[in-house]
């Protein structure tokens, strides 16, 4: 690799070497994609409080995210189609997680599957799961989860119908994708990304073909993803995924203080202040700008993290500040995976660590469990006058 200083040059280089399809799938967001943009650019807003003649030696970022030792408060979020951003790319970015020391999330809608994760792996890894109609399949897909051993389920609550991403249907991202004579001709000039597919025999959606009842091949997958997600969900619909699942849960995709409240109220062990990194209702706020109201509700009772706009340590940093307990990158570690594969993944991180540890130093901190809003200059008016 070039030299790497920051997150945004690995995504240069991932853009060069990955099909537009794939790059506009993690790199977009609904609609008119606001809420996508100012996920990052909020944070913008925030600034730190520098400190000096303070003793900076002896810093550490370790700290737990559900009750798990983690390197720093950084977890690989669950990203679809991880797989087809680089071959076998979910396992790539598992193993880059165990040995830099912080959680993976595999998603349901992951190329490979959990056990190819678990074979590849030593230590537990999240899953996360839709709420699908189907109790049968969900059933059976939380027991393979518990034999994999992993520890913690994830269930996205944001997505009970999809948003429209406009760069999606364009490009005939679905599942299965739609091939078109000019997404064929781009992955034509991508050879190396085009090497390491042939070389797989992971192309399809590993959780779900030959799983999912009637789902036996990718071309029977199209009409069972559209009937699939249950738009009926509810806190009770939560509730009993929870005790069918039977460990820790973690609820995904909160946004609003009264849904916080619900989460504790159902049993949760943590929740993940998300708008699905923009990719679902636009003109919702940004994570960044929701997360201190949500703290400050119910950061008492259960774990928060947050997911949604994390670039760099900095952000990291800031949304630690604000309350959370653990954040996720999503994009950022996709970036790396698409750019160089495992080693790729690992860069992403330790640019990620690097710019937490030296930038926590300068604001006068040794523990990243000790940030406080005292180290941040937030505008007054951050959290905005909003009439319901």
């Amino acid at each position: 690799m070039a030299v790497i200083t920051t997150v945004d040059d690995l995504k240069r280089i991932y853009k060069r070497r990955v099909p537009k399809m794939f790059y506009d799938y993690a790199e977009s967001g609904s609609w008119t994609e606001q809420t996508f943009r100012e996920n990052t650019t909020d944070f913008d807003q925030i600034r730190l409080r520098q400190r000096v003649a303070m003793d900076m030696t002896g810093r550490t970022t370790k700290t737990q995210m559900l009750g798990e030792d983690v390197a720093m408060p950084v977890a690989l979020a669950p990203v679809g189609l991880t797989g087809m951003q680089s071959a076998d790319g979910e396992i790539k970015a598992a193993r880059a997680a165990e040995k830099f020391g912080v959680p993976f999330t595999l998603s349901t809608m992951s190329i490979c599957s959990i056990e190819d994760v678990a074979e590849n792996t030593t230590k537990p890894f999240w899953f996360q799961v839709y709420t699908l109609k189907d109790d049968d399949f969900m059933q059976r897909l939380m027991d393979r989860a518990r034999a994999a051993n992993c520890s913690a389920l994830v269930i996205t609550v944001d997505l009970q119908m999809l948003g429209q991403r406009h760069k999606d249907l364009k490009n005939g991202l679905s599942a299965p994708p739609k091939l078109t004579v000019r997404s064929v001709a781009d992955m034509m000039t991508k050879w190396s990304w085009g090497l390491g597919m042939l070389g797989t025999k992971r192309r399809f959606f590993g959780n779900i073909v030959g799983h999912a009842k009637g789902v036996t091949d990718p071309s029977s997958l199209s009409s069972w993803t559209a009937q699939a997600f249950d738009q009926a969900l509810d806190w009770d619909r939560i509730a009993q995924l929870r005790k069918m699942w039977g460990g820790k849960i973690i609820v995904k995709g909160i946004l609003d203080v009264e849904d916080a409240r619900k989460a504790v109220n159902v049993g949760a062990d943590a929740i993940i202040v998300s708008n699905h990194g923009g990719r679902q209702l636009d003109g919702a706020l940004s994570s960044i700008r929701m997360l201190p109201d949500i703290v400050d509700a119910v950061g008492e009772q259960i774990e928060v993290h947050m997911d949604s706009g994390i670039r760099s340590g900095q952000d990291v940093l800031k949304a630690m500040a604000m309350g959370a307990k653990g954040t996720y990158v999503g994009r950022a570690f996709v970036y790396g995976l698409g750019a160089a594969g495992e080693a790729g993944v690992t860069k992403a991180l330790e640019v990620i660590h690097k710019e937490l540890d030296t930038t926590m130093g300068l604001c006068g901190e040794t523990d990243v469990n000790a940030l406080s809003r005292s180290n941040l200059l937030i505008p007054a008016d951050f959290r905005g006058r909003w009439e319901t």
